[in-house]
């Protein structure tokens, strides 16, 4: 039977596992879980300055999205949809991130072209996608590219595309990760998420 992947839940998952640096394929990925706490790994901005993740989460609760990279239709419909939706979820007192591991300038060509008013974040070598258990070994077919496109940092690897909900510690409250990197968490149904926990307060 084909394991699936797909977390929906909201508090009381607190685990410890060991963690795949590269997993060899989608489905056989070990994220991190809900209660775990992000890694402080930096990350480059759109100006290529560096940022450390946790300060950056520090500033208020936030969603975060891991996307393969602006060459994914998928993921830049994603990103827009997700857009579309920021005044409210921003009205709800969350910020936005999205991570790739585009480069700074890939940031930005993704950002124009989809209008993207939330922050925008490269993990070309992939600490952070690894480190919470996310990457997987891409196909061979997508080696050059994803070099070319790193800036000669992706060794070979993909996310898993996830949306994740942390507070200001980094702590994960909710995530949706799917290997099936054509389904996505709707803006409706991130929305609902966001509207249960401020009722949970």
């Amino acid at each position: 039977m084909k394991k699936q992947f797909i977390l929906l839940a909201l508090f009381g998952i607190i685990g410890f596992q060991s963690y795949a640096q590269v997993a060899d394929k989608a489905e056989d990925i070990s994220p991190l879980l809900i209660g775990e706490v992000f890694p402080d790994i930096l990350l480059k901005s759109q100006e290529a300055s560096e940022h450390s993740i946790l300060n950056i989460l520090s500033e208020k609760p936030t969603v975060i999205l891991f996307y393969r990279g602006g060459w994914c239709p998928y993921c830049n419909a994603h990103l827009a949809e997700i857009q579309e939706a920021e005044s409210e979820i921003i009205e709800l007192g969350y910020q936005i991130v999205a991570i790739s591991p585009d480069t700074p300038e890939n940031l930005t060509i993704t950002d124009d072209k989809n209008k993207i008013n939330y922050s925008l974040y490269s993990d070309s070598d992939g600490k952070l996608i690894k480190a919470i258990g996310i990457a997987f070994k891409a196909p061979e077919k997508y080696g050059q590219m994803l070099s070319k496109k790193s800036g000669g940092l992706n060794e070979g690897f993909l996310p898993v595309p996830s949306a994740f909900v942390v507070d200001t510690s980094g702590k994960i409250l909710f995530e949706y990760i799917n290997p099936d990197y054509k389904t996505r968490l709707s803006s409706s149904l991130l929305l609902a998420v966001l509207k249960n926990m401020d009722n949970e307060k």
